[in-house]
């Protein structure tokens, strides 16, 4: 192998390594997660939702029908 060759495989070797020593943890524990944002969960009133959405949907193609 020529000198050449092994300074290529030196140099690639040394930055993988430099990759795989970033990549350890550092043993602290990981920051806690942020709070939930504030709003009103939808899930309760989902059916309620549904059905005014097919009577407004209903009264919007009843209404284009109309003309």
């Amino acid at each position: 192998m020529r000198i050449q060759n092994r300074k290529y495989i030196a140099s690639i070797l040394f930055v993988l390594i430099s990759f795989v020593c970033n990549a350890q943890p550092d043993g602290s524990p990981p920051p806690p997660a942020p709070p939930p944002p504030p709003g009103m969960p939808i899930d309760d009133f989902l059916p309620i939702l549904l059905v005014i959405a097919i009577i407004y949907g209903i009264v919007k193609r009843f209404k284009l029908s109309r003309r």
